[in-house]
């Protein structure tokens, strides 16, 4: 590795952007196979202060609050200030990152109590198109999600397409019946199941 730098990019109001740029032989004939860690300096304008530092892109990014000076905290996936756990819509968004979903998911229903959530997600399949006749453009796929509230956020424990208690309370049976009593089972074609095609017997 070689002219390693870190050098400031456009400042934005809120955050201080830092690209880290190297030189490195692509050739393994050259002999550099192996990784190693590096330091490279950068120096602020000013104080960072409350802003965050993006380093690269995609970026890492650091915050100081919740740190000891000198040292900048990582920030996470839900940013350097995660929603608190609770029934609210920025607490839904952390609920949908925690499970396997498409990027351009959709909440279609929430029941929450604080302690306990269950969402019903779906997502487009057909091609993006603004013909709502069409039912290509309106195909969808979806599931039922439950979370128990935990330190770090909403964290699913159990996925059906079945309405009511019993599935859920058979997995869980703490979970309060006040948030499944009154769901119905998902529309069959947000899950739907497929039977093996048969394979035909050789001829005789």
């Amino acid at each position: 590795m070689r002219r390693l730098k870190a050098e400031l990019t456009e400042l934005v109001a809120d955050a201080v952007p830092v690209q880290v740029t190297f030189e490195s032989p692509e050739d393994p004939s050259s002999g550099c196979t192996k990784t190693a860690t590096a330091k490279a300096r950068v120096k602020l304008p000013e104080p960072l202060g409350n802003r965050e530092l993006a380093v690269g892109y995609p970026a890492a990014v650091f915050t100081a609050q919740g740190a000891k000076p000198p040292a900048l905290r990582l920030c996470g996936d839900l940013g350097c200030t995660p929603p608190a756990t609770g029934c609210t819509a920025d607490s839904y968004e952390q609920a949908v990152k925690a499970v396997d979903v498409p990027t351009h998911t959709y909440r279609d229903a929430e029941h929450c109590d604080g302690k306990w959530l269950v969402l019903d997600l779906s997502w487009r399949t057909g091609p993006a198109c603004g013909d709502q006749a069409d039912s290509a453009c309106t195909s969808r796929l979806g599931d039922r999600w439950f979370y128990r509230a935990e330190k770090p956020g909403w964290k699913p424990f159990f996925r059906t397409t079945e309405g009511g208690c019993r599935a859920v309370r058979d997995r869980e049976p703490a979970f309060p019946t006040a948030l499944c009593a009154s769901l119905e089972p998902l529309d069959p074609s947000l899950h739907p199941t497929y039977s093996p095609t048969p394979t035909a017997s050789p001829s005789s």
